[in-house]
């Protein structure tokens, strides 16, 4: 279910080849703004738990593994239903998929780290990996 939005914009505003080089010269400035909302849902009806932004210290490149890190954090600000869905924003880049509090739920692409109590006001952290060769043949795929 995981998705990855806006590599189309990519592709589009990408003259030529495309590289690893290309692609994070793209997108370490959008991560650079990331943040990631967490979603539950009452009488089908989406509900924001939780506003996590990023901790710009912990956003890092490294170009021989192809991969983008970072950490968001923020308070939990709802807990009246469970998590289910998750949405990563970083300007035209986004990643969405559902999510999961409990360990080897079926179907579940990021298990929230124990920073994330369920309960109000408590702060969570949550650590993401983007692989760039993910991505880029991703963006291939759409320019065929």
């Amino acid at each position: 279910m995981k998705r990855f939005h806006g590599l189309q914009d990519f592709a589009a505003q990408t003259a030529g080849p495309l590289g690893y080089r290309a692609l994070a010269d793209w997108l370490l400035p959008r991560l650079a703004k990331a943040y990631c909302d967490i979603f539950g849902s009452l009488n089908d009806t989406p509900i924001l738990l939780a506003h996590l932004a990023l901790i710009p210290e912990t956003l890092d490149y490294d170009a021989f593994d192809q991969r983008a890190d970072f950490i968001v954090g923020g308070a939990i600000l709802r807990n009246d239903c469970v998590p289910l869905t998750y949405r990563l924003a970083a300007g035209e880049f986004g990643i969405s998929g559902r999510c999961s509090m409990i360990g080897k739920v079926c179907g579940v692409d990021l298990y929230l780290q124990r920073s994330y109590t369920g309960t109000v006001g408590d702060i969570a952290r949550q650590k993401f990996s983007v692989d760039l060769k993910t991505l880029l043949a991703q963006t291939k795929q759409l320019q065929r």
